[in-house]
């Protein structure tokens, strides 16, 4: 890890640079005949300057450092080395890997090596997820990657520091496993400290398209005292800053605190299926966004930081699919018109006080606020037993759910032997989902239901009510200093309400309510989990192993009908932990644990749920408990010595008993109810990576990714086995010229095998940058798609073209911009899934061409 830079004595730039690796090896790829100074560097030890001068062969040049412990004292940097590794932290120089063409934090990031950011704004570090990032030290929308790598301007990047083995309490550091931590700390250039910075971009379609709009304005703020960060964008053009998807799966930062417990007990989410839009992938898109986050140094104990997020956006969906039962091959065909308005707000506060290095106590407070609507108008074909029928069908979906969740903590060092952490989290969660289906045939017998209506208007409210908390006290013991023994006490308990109730409109405007105890649900279920835990971490020699059980006690009860149905039993469960340090950059790390799965309120509930105007579901109030057996292996090296990163993970999970559906298909219409399997699931996940870079220019990897899964469930009374398994490749190549057009290629293969389908996605993928005439910079990205199944019954090709050009002079605060998205005008997508008990096929309208001429003043 000794730091080796070349400078070239006649221009006085770094030619060239590298880090040692543990034999002590570098290599420079230098000029032929040219004079240069080595300078050799590592922390500790006295640096030197050796003067050498290259010739026309290769040479090989020994340095010795001494003085181990001297201590450094005036030191000038007279270059950065563009990457440096400081313990767990990897530090990279920004400038060293731009080109000049990058706009936002995303940019840069992609040029950094063992560093992806994948298609929905996560980043990813030896491929794992970076779950917090921050700007000079200060978190940016806590629980989100996305805002910020969309938003941060690349120009004030200045360092981009990544956080292994993360922990944000300093006093559990070393104490816990957390290898698979990461966290991102952006510094900013000095310029950007103490002022206000950002951009105001509006941007107008062109020619025909003079109704397409863009406002973007973006606000930074950065002091040692405090931050505001403020970041707006309303626009027609396809730009989405927060998804729906990207809100449902919003953390805040919360973790899951009883990870290592044993129990898995999930609240899920009753969100009718309304459509998650992945990206920007629709017929028309129109958002209205606005987000702030701040944070605050009340004194030198006490910081308070938060957020707030609202986004309000309407969307026009166009979908043709073709789902495929499995057992009778019978199908169902629907061209779809889908309506969608989402409101959704986010909003945080957070509070730390550290008095001192013995003493941390931690509170926050997460509320998500939506109000969601979707009206589709759909054209459906059964097809059951070759004979066809045709009819509309129109549905709503709508909803106002409302969570807030707290979490406090506090942890106390007393003693260098003795810390205790005690950790609590409440969870609010009120949900009102209601559905409507209008179609001419009568999808379902219900008891009470009017027949004879020339169309069948079919209504469901449903009122779900979840309180959770959970509890745990940690006391860790330092036996000696490379060995821990922790104990937990810990409580989860939730009480839950739903309530749902199926009624009929009449031609004639009249309501007709399905009162049978069948077509309604008046249910209380309540679950306690109190356990007691002990584990035991030891590092001996290149090894470190944490063993560890628990001990719980469960009792459930759901109330329905009348009556009370308990459970209640004792548990032990182990887990364990083993980690093999083969080099200071080399592990294999392996993963074991045995945990208690439990469903909540909504699969208990024994009377009729509408799934959709096709699918009617009931609970079992009688469900037990699944138990999951889950083996993990990772294996990561990094060399930085050529930039080679390596790594892969393997899980396989065994679920016994598992809560697994009871399906009855009367053609295309289904109904189903829960049962506990007695033949296990299992499910086999891997990936692997290979990177590197080549003469300081060029990087490429390989990347291959891997899912496959055995479900067993009941289908029309018979036992029905079914598998899927997924695969990806990718390889892919880029270039890091300063004065050069630079390149990125790459092909990637996806196939996805269900039970009787396969089906295929070949893509090649291009995009070229050029910064030239210190002035303007040109962009552009291809992306081709050959979608097609085994028989070749489904074969579709598609592909798509985007381009930007911008000029800014030297200097300038002003940016023109010309961009265009969907060049070829492409005008859908293919894609494909599995159910189970079915296969679909879907093929969706996305936006059409637009051409946008931007301005933008940065600040």
């Amino acid at each position: 890890m000794a730091n080796i830079m070349a400078i070239n004595n006649g221009t006085k730039a770094m030619d060239s640079y590298g880090i040692t690796n543990d034999k002590g090896k570098f290599q420079l790829t230098l000029k032929p005949n040219t004079a240069y100074t080595i300078k050799v560097s590592y922390l500790g030890m006295k640096s030197k300057e050796i003067a050498i001068a290259t010739k026309s062969e290769n040479m090989t040049q020994n340095v010795v450092l001494d003085g181990a412990g001297i201590e450094l004292e005036g030191v000038e940097i007279v270059r950065e080395m563009p990457v440096s590794i400081k313990g767990d932290t990897i530090v990279y120089n920004a400038d060293s890997f731009k080109s000049g063409t990058e706009k936002k934090l995303e940019d840069v990031l992609k040029k950094l090596p063992g560093v992806e950011v994948n298609a929905d704004g996560e980043i990813e570090v030896e491929g794992k997820k970076v779950s917090k990032l921050m700007v000079e030290g200060k978190d940016f929308f806590d629980g989100d990657t996305k805002l910020g790598v969309k938003n941060i301007p690349a120009d004030a990047i200045d360092k981009v520091q990544v956080l292994r083995n993360y922990n944000e309490v300093s006093a559990l550091k070393g104490l816990e496993n957390d290898q698979d931590n990461v966290a991102m700390n952006i510094k900013l250039k000095e310029g950007k400290k103490n002022f206000w910075f950002g951009d105001v971009t509006a941007g107008i379609g062109v020619a025909e398209l003079d109704s397409r709009y863009i406002i973007n304005p973006k606000l930074f703020y950065y002091s040692p005292k405090y931050s505001i960060n403020l970041i707006t964008n309303f626009n027609n053009i396809g730009e989405l800053p927060l998804t729906a998807q990207d809100y449902f799966k919003f953390t805040g930062g919360f973790k899951n605190m009883m990870k290592k417990g044993g129990s898995n007990f999930n609240v899920s989410s009753n969100d009718l299926g309304i459509s998650l839009l992945r990206n920007n992938r629709a017929k028309e898109i129109e958002t209205k966004f606005g987000a702030t986050n701040f944070a605050y140094s009340v004194n030198k104990a006490w910081n308070i930081s938060g957020f707030g997020i609202l986004s309000t956006s309407k969307t026009d969906l166009e979908t043709k699919s073709q789902t495929t039962i499995l057992d009778s091959g019978d199908q169902q065909k629907r061209d779809e018109n889908t309506n969608q308005k989402n409101n959704l707000g986010l909003f945080k506060l957070s509070s730390t006080y550290k008095p001192n290095d013995k003493f941390q106590f931690d509170y926050d407070i997460l509320t998500k606020l939506s109000k969601q609507n979707e009206d589709t108008d759909l054209l459906r074909e059964s097809v059951v037993n070759d004979v066809s029928a045709v009819e509309t069908i129109l549905t709503q979906k709508k909803q106002d759910p409302t969570s807030i969740n707290q979490n406090l903590s506090l942890y106390y060092t007393q003693s260098s032997k003795n810390i205790f952490a005690f950790e609590m989290q409440h969870l609010y969660q009120d949900e009102n989902p209601f559905y409507n289906a209008n179609l001419r045939t009568q999808p379902f017998d219900l008891s009470g239901y009017i027949s004879g209506q020339n169309r069948n208007d079919l209504n469901q409210d449903r009122f779900v009510k979840t309180n959770k908390l959970d509890a745990k006290l940690d006391y860790y013991y330092m036996v000696t200093p490379k060995s821990n023994i922790n104990i937990t006490l810990g409580n989860t308990y939730s009480y839950q309400n739903f309530n749902s109730h199926i009624f009929q409109m009449l031609d004639n405007g009249t309501k007709n309510d399905l009162n049978d105890a069948q077509n309604n649900n008046d249910v209380d279920y309540s679950f306690n989990d109190a356990f007691l835990g002990f584990h035991y971490k030891i590092l001996t020699g290149k090894f470190t192993f944490t063993p560890g059980v628990s001990l719980h006690t469960y009792q459930m009860t759901n109330g329905q009908l009348g009556t009370d149905y308990s459970q209640n039993f004792v548990k032990v469960l182990p887990d364990f932990f083993a980690l093999y340090q083969i080099k200071k950059s080399e592990t294999l790390t392996y993963n074991f644990s045995l945990t208690n799965d439990f469903t909540d309120i909504n699969q208990l509930a024994a009377g009729y749920i509408l799934s959709d105007y096709s699918s009617l579901f009931r609970g079992n109030r009688f469900l037990e408990n699944a138990t999951s057996q889950v083996h993990s292996l990772r294996y990561f090296k990094y060399n930085m010595f050529n930039f080679e990163n390596i790594f892969a993970n393997a899980t396989y999970t065994r679920k016994v008993d598992a809560i697994k559906t009871k399906a009855n298909f009367d053609g295309i219409n289904q109904s189903s109810v829960p049962y506990n399997s007695n033949l296990a699931d299992e499910t086999f996940t891997g990936m692997g990576n290979y990177g590197r870079s080549f003469l300081k220019n060029y990087k490429a990897s390989a990347n291959a990714s891997f899912n496959w899964s055995k479900f067993n469930n009941i289908q029309n009374n018979q036992l029905s086995t079914t598998e899927s398994f997924s695969q990806s490749y990718t390889v892919k190549a880029s270039t890091n010229y300063k004065n050069l057009p630079n390149i990125e290629f790459g092909y990637n293969l996806l196939i996805n095998k269900y039970s009787g389908s396969t089906f295929y996605t070949d893509k090649p993928f291009a995009r070229l940058d050029y910064y030239f005439l210190d002035s303007f910079s040109f962009v552009s990205e291809y992306e081709f798609y050959h979608y097609y199944n085994a028989d070749k019954s489904v074969d579709n090709e598609y592909d798509f073209l985007s381009a930007s050009l911008v000029y800014q002079k030297k200097n300038s605060k002003w940016e023109y911009k010309i961009s265009a998205t969907n060049l070829l005008n492409t005008t859908y997508l293919n894609d494909d899934s599995f159910s189970q008990f079915s296969t679909r096929v879907s093929q969706y309208t996305v936006q059409p061409r637009y051409i946008i001429f931007s301005m933008k003043y940065n600040l």
